[in-house]
């Protein structure tokens, strides 16, 4: 019963914040305008600057911010118990994180579509306009570097994954081409899209699931490779050819995921599966030795979900160049931000009540995914939930791997889709795809702000060439995939580079958020606004 409590209330807190304090926030702190010119209209160009319905800037937009962020982080954060990770998450989202990603937004909206960075070097110094583009830029290689290394991994631990994520980018193309050169509606071929992607979900766990040979080549090294190339051509295509119909796509597989997610949850809670109070501690006591304490490193591990520097990047970057009217900011900014939390909040019980429903074999060898008339007989309630936390592989904290998250929630979310009747090895390809897709969506938005951030360094520096997009995004590129293909440490096997700088990465995330929200209030302060908000 408390899992479904958490669930039902969340969903009903969402919406009443949306409703209330953030539409406070749209009329008595930033006076969105409807009739207000906007970049996508004053610069249009149909590459960067597109004016782009809510619902399809809408998908965008979350799919950008979401990422393997919002699962990652709170999967880490349950360690320390799910009471603060559902607390962070929830007030958070909503006083912090939506506030900070809407203000972001209409900010750059009124400063024709300027990044954070650049705002800040007008309306601060051209110092805090460097420094804030050099944060940028550090945080935005190891972005790359680490979400590349995180898809490869996927591919590699699941491969039933693989077909659906590549066939994602043709359906892209061919829904931006309806779309926007024969000027059709981008919801049915979407639609149809989302079909053929299940359909092909169901022939990776079934009949092809795509393995690399790992007795001839490094699967991690040739996945994270050819994510790479893909990424440089994603980013320099114009928008409306991939990167927005691939986004609405994705936004849809969430919005049907959450449904079934959300479904699942209250069916395996009414079954009495589901049970938190059972399977997991609202706050643990038992740690193991390096575990770093929860204050203040859960607002640093639980970042996407809650409140994110990077969200700031995606705001003013991509975002604001594709709004069609200024009105549309609390649905985008501040409305994909709460979505975010609903997503927290959903891996939070995934990762606790619904590992609690069963660990089975395929979080270690999902290869040799055990068959659904075992689950029964599969290790539940707390026991499940503690091997999978506090098993005898885990000696210390640093012990765990980013792979070992991702499978909590993977595990957890497949679990509640076998709650309604979806068969398991179906259930965790579609939780794998989903992951992977979102991940998939940070990394080439990504790389279109680290083109943004490059040319912005170059106007700085004086450096012209810099403004080149093919240069300034095989830059970005390149500068990604040798951090990725490096060793962590000598004798350490190649792919795993990225890694090295991710602890530092929460850091830096809060840091630019915290940028951000200086940026916004002065911003406010010198037109004689509200700034207590």
């Amino acid at each position: 019963m408390l899992t479904l409590l958490i669930a039902l209330g969340s969903l009903v807190g969402y919406l009443v914040a949306y409703h209330t304090y953030g539409r406070w926030l749209n009329r008595k702190i930033f006076g969105l305008d409807p009739v207000a010119d906007v970049p996508s209209h004053q610069l249009r160009d149909d590459v960067d600057f597109v004016p782009t319905r809510k619902n399809v800037i809408f998908g965008h937009h979350f799919t950008s911010i979401a990422g393997t962020g919002p699962i990652v982080g709170p999967a880490i954060a349950v360690f320390w118990g799910w009471l603060p990770a559902l607390l962070w998450v929830f007030l958070g989202s909503i006083f912090v994180g939506a506030v900070h990603d809407f203000g972001s937004l209409v900010i750059s909206l009124r400063n024709r579509g300027q990044t954070i960075g650049e705002v800040a070097g007008r309306i601060i110094s051209p110092r805090a306009r460097l420094l804030f583009l050099l944060i940028l830029f550090a945080a935005l290689t190891v972005v790359l570097a680490v979400f590349g290394l995180v898809i490869a991994k996927i591919f590699e631990s699941y491969p039933q994954s693989v077909l659906s994520t590549w066939l994602v980018i043709p359906l892209a193309v061919v829904t931006g081409i309806w779309v926007y050169k024969f000027k059709g509606n981008m919801t049915i071929p979407a639609l149809i899209s989302l079909g053929l992607l299940y359909g092909a979900v169901w022939v990776g766990a079934y009949y092809w699931p795509i393995m690399l040979d790992a007795s001839s080549v490094n699967p991690v090294v040739v996945w994270t490779l050819l994510l790479f190339v893909y990424c440089y051509f994603a980013s320099v295509l114009p928008v409306w050819t991939l990167l927005q119909p691939r986004d609405f796509i994705n936004s849809l597989q969430l919005v049907l995921a959450l449904a079934f997610l959300i479904i699942g949850v209250f069916v395996a809670a009414f079954s009495g599966h589901a049970d938190l109070s059972e399977n997991a501690p609202m706050i643990a006591t038992e740690l193991p030795p390096g575990t770093p304490p929860i204050m203040p490193f859960l607002f640093i591990t639980i970042a996407c979900g809650a409140c994110s520097g990077f969200h700031c990047l995606v705001s003013s970057g991509t975002t604001s160049k594709q709004v069609d009217k200024e009105t549309d900011a609390q649905y985008v900014g501040y409305g994909a931000m709460l979505l975010e939390g609903g997503l927290a909040v959903l891996v939070i019980l995934a990762c606790t009540a619904g590992v609690g429903m069963g660990r089975l074999e395929f979080v270690e060898n999902p290869g040799t995914l055990i068959e659904e008339a075992t689950l029964s007989t599969a290790v539940t309630g707390e026991a499940a939930w503690k091997s999978h936390y506090y098993n005898e592989n885990i000696k210390s904290y640093a012990d765990f791997q980013l792979a070992n998250m991702v499978g909590a929630f993977v595990e957890g979310g497949a679990n509640f889709l076998y709650a309604i009747g979806i068969p398991l090895k179906f259930g965790v390809g579609l939780i794998a795809v989903l992951v992977a897709c979102f991940a998939a969506t940070t990394l080439d938005t990504a790389t279109r702000l680290q083109r943004y951030v490059i040319h912005e360094l170059g106007e700085t520096l004086h450096i012209p060439a810099l403004g080149n997009r093919y240069l300034a995004t095989g830059i970005a590129v390149g500068l990604a995939c040798l951090m990725a293909m490096l060793p962590a440490a000598p004798g350490k096997p190649y792919g795993t580079g990225g890694l090295i700088l991710w602890p530092l990465f929460g850091a830096t995330n809060q840091l630019l958020a915290g940028l951000a929200f200086m940026v916004i209030v002065i911003y406010l302060w010198r037109r004689n606004q509200p700034i207590w908000f």
